[in-house]
């Protein structure tokens, strides 16, 4: 089974987890831009955390034999703190970069004035630099976010086979595909998603534009649930086939529209091993 993980912050993950991603089939995975934690005091600190995407994460990435990737934005749990705001004017010089291969996550969290504002802007941005855009829904009030973040998408112009609409559920599914958009699931231990709930997302709607992830991040999840959706389709019974048109091609091909995207094989490589160490110190 080979997995493409779509949605994955890799930055709250240890090497354990990277280990057991590649023992369980992940090969690839994108890494969107999320919130530290706790609330960012400057936009400057975006810069560190962006050029962390683009360098750091790969590099780390590569020592596991995962092909990295990110998607770079404001996120819209941030959107709200003004002191984040002028990142918006740091983003293009990111989106020139091959690492990059979409906008996001953008969207709404809260559904204010400011997360507007922003998921408008970005997507904008997206249409100018030609990139894939990531969009983050609700987890409050989700159809109602839903419903109107495709609205914002409608209004901006980017074309919606362009767009993933993420972490759906039954209730927003056909409304996303409907629309054109792809459809993008988070499978989480407690909340969100469960295998077997995705297992009849996929019985009734089929398995074109859907993508399926862990979004593993800061709290309670898990960076093998995609590996965990995979065999619950086998054992509802989908074909390979079947399993890896979700895991694998779907990804690769919303993520391809980027012309940007690399998931060539690549096995652990010890020789990126710095002096016996796991990772470099200091320069070389």
């Amino acid at each position: 089974m080979r997995i493409f993980d779509p949605h994955i912050h890799m930055t709250s993950r240890t090497t354990d987890d990277y280990r057991a991603m590649y023992a369980a089939g992940v090969r690839a995975l994108v890494e969107p831009a999320f919130w530290l934690g706790q609330p960012r005091t400057s936009a400057g600190s975006f810069t560190d955390y962006f050029d962390g995407l683009l360098g750091w994460e790969p590099y780390r990435a590569a020592q596991f034999g995962v092909r990295h990737h990110c998607a770079l934005a404001l996120n819209p749990k941030e959107a709200n703190d003004p002191r984040c705001a002028e990142v918006l004017e740091l983003l293009p010089r990111y989106f020139a970069k091959d690492g990059v291969v979409a906008v996001g996550e953008t969207g709404f969290d809260s559904v204010t004035a400011a997360e507007e504002k922003a998921f408008t802007a970005q997507l904008a941005l997206a249409v100018e630099h030609a990139l894939p855009a990531l969009v983050h829904t609700p987890h409050r009030d989700k159809a109602a976010g839903t419903a109107r973040s495709l609205d914002v998408i409608r209004e901006s112009g980017i074309p919606a086979e362009r767009v993933v609409v993420d972490h759906l559920n039954e209730l927003t599914v056909r409304q996303v595909l409907e629309a054109g958009c792809w459809a993008g699931f988070s499978i989480y231990p407690d909340t969100k998603m469960e295998p077997d709930r995705m297992v009849a997302i996929l019985r009734e709607y089929g398995t074109e534009r859907i993508l399926v992830n862990s979004a593993a991040d800061w709290g309670h999840s898990d960076p093998l649930r995609t590996r965990a959706t995979g065999e619950a389709m086998l054992a509802a019974g989908f074909t390979a086939e079947d399993v890896d048109r979700v895991l694998w091609r779907n990804p690769v091909a919303f993520y391809g529209a980027s012309g940007r995207l690399d998931v060539r094989p690549q096995d652990p490589d010890p020789a990126l091993l710095f002096a016996g160490n796991s990772v470099q110190r200091g320069s070389r």
